[in-house]
């Protein structure tokens, strides 16, 4: 269980290290945008070899339709309640994060986070030992992510040290969810497993087309396509090579 929440802590670490970045250097729209493509990239191949693929040979494909649908869902749901609480532009470099909306953000990230986090646990639980794949796809989404919000929260006036303690905050928040997803489902039957992996993908799919990708996109311009597909490619090496 304890490797479990260190590896959870681990995969979140990025945000803190995206969010010192940020308060250090000046990182530009476009990098920013290709690097949210690559992350992007790394994602959807989690997703598909890690989450999908795992979740229909484990239960013979029981669960899987249910579990996608459930994600997307419960993501679209949460998502839509988070935007009208002030949490919409948690991914913007733009700026729009009104000093009251500080438990929206949270929120936001929060539920992006999580899906990704409890995976990293499961997968641990499944095979022994933490899917490098799934963990470096969750640290380098990370990143992108932290760097977006932090610049959007120092635009609209954020200190720095509350911008560092929303991550660290975060980070707990991971690795307990880590620790859920290896401790709840110890003894879980494999359609149970199944539907969990499965709605961590739908909750994932849900969540790069809504906010990831259009903002990869918007900065990144037409390099983005090159740079997901780049992301993909190295994601799917690992898991190939696990």
């Amino acid at each position: 269980m304890g490797a479990a929440f260190g590896w959870g802590l681990f995969a979140a670490s990025s945000l803190l290290i995206g969010g010192l970045l940020v308060l250090r250097v000046h990182v530009g729209d476009r990098l920013l945008g290709l690097i949210m493509a690559f992350g992007a990239g790394v994602l959807i191949s989690a997703v598909a070899y890690e989450l999908v693929e795992e979740a229909f040979s484990t239960s013979n494909g029981g669960g899987v339709a249910g579990g996608l649908a459930a994600g997307a869902l419960v993501f679209f749901a949460g998502d839509a309640i988070i935007d009208r609480m002030g949490g919409e532009g948690r991914k913007s470099i733009a700026g729009g994060h009104e000093a009251g909306t500080a438990l929206a953000i949270v929120l936001g990230i929060v539920l992006d986070g999580i899906p990704e986090s409890a995976v990293i646990g499961l997968t641990i639980l499944q095979g022994g030992t933490v899917s490098v794949a799934m963990l470096v796809a969750v640290f380098l989404s990370n990143l992108p992510e932290a760097i977006a919000a932090t610049t959007g929260l120092r635009l609209s006036g954020w200190r720095a040290r509350d911008i560092l303690g929303l991550w660290l905050v975060v980070m707990l928040v991971s690795a307990l969810a880590s620790l859920a997803g290896y401790g709840l489902f110890d003894s879980a039957s494999p359609e149970a497993v199944a539907f969990v992996l499965s709605f961590a993908a739908g909750a994932i799919l849900t969540m790069l087309a809504d906010t990831m990708m259009p903002e990869a996109f918007a900065r990144g311009g037409n390099l983005a396509g090159l740079a997901t597909t780049l992301g993909f490619g190295l994601a799917f090496a690992i898991s190939a090579l696990e």
